[in-house]
């Protein structure tokens, strides 16, 4: 099965909504309306910034999506600083990071955590906001060389209760901890060995059909110079782009190199 590849930006915390304006002018003003056919592409700005970035793509009718950061289980409620999956939805996104490795390690978020708000988006299934699933271990469990049993257990952990009908249409991200932010990438190789491993968990979840279908994105360091080589991977579908998306000549070049 041939799957559309998905490149997605995570602008983490950065940019006032002035400067994000000004960010998604400049990706809109280099984008080719064609390469819509070919590659999905969305950015994941800071919540206060969803709206005015999402307000200039549809302005200039460009074809890319928005997404969060994180969200809340729970619709409405006493939940202080939080955000719902329906104001997600009255923004129009149509993504949601989930499990980032920064919320797991600074927000000690759990797997549990992680189960709640993909089952959570699941359950919404008008006009709904497909989860982007990270996974990755850190330096210590690759240095241990039980790096594949982490990230299946993670995989495991973040579908539980779940089913085929759902999962079909969320995305998995491969984010080694060690190479967030850090100028270290995983080779194409190791990439593309934990990529097939996580394809592997959900066929046996899902059956092979869907897992086929599943788009596994890679995260961690990814740029215009190292773009190609990660892409080229059999079961590498995209990227999750930190650095790189907050430029966007960068950011669009490798959008280029998923076409």
């Amino acid at each position: 099965m041939t799957r559309k590849p998905l490149i997605a930006g995570n602008w983490k915390m950065n940019n006032t909504i002035a400067q994000a304006v000004v960010l998604a002018q400049e990706v809109s003003n280099l984008f080719e309306r064609d390469w819509a056919d070919a590659v999905d592409v969305a950015v994941c700005p800071p919540y206060v910034d969803l709206k005015p970035v999402k307000t200039v793509f549809e302005f200039d009718k460009t074809p890319v999506s928005v997404g969060a950061q994180n969200v809340y289980w729970e619709p409405s409620g006493a939940y202080t600083g939080e955000i719902s999956i329906p104001m997600l939805k009255d923004i129009g996104c149509r993504y949601c990071i989930v499990g980032h490795s920064e919320r797991r390690t600074l927000f000690h978020e759990t797997n549990e955590d992680v189960n709640d708000k993909v089952r959570a988006l699941f359950a919404d299934k008008v006009q709904p906001v497909h989860p982007i699933v990270c996974v990755g271990e850190s330096l210590a469990v690759r240095d241990e060389g039980t790096c594949l049993e982490f990230v299946d257990a993670q995989v495991r952990a973040a579908f539980a209760g779940t089913d085929e009908v759902d999962a079909k249409d969320a995305v998995v991200a491969y984010e080694p901890v060690w190479a967030i932010g850090t100028g270290r990438t995983a080779t194409p190789e190791q990439a593309q060995e934990v990529c097939a491993a996580i394809r592997a968990t959900l066929a046996e979840l899902f059956g092979a059909e869907c897992a086929d279908g599943m788009r596994v994105l890679y995260g961690g360091s990814m740029n215009e110079g190292n773009a190609d080589l990660l892409l080229a991977q059999p079961d590498i579908d995209g990227g999750l782009i930190g650095g790189a998306s907050l430029k966007a000549g960068s950011f669009v070049e490798i959008v280029k190199a998923a076409l």
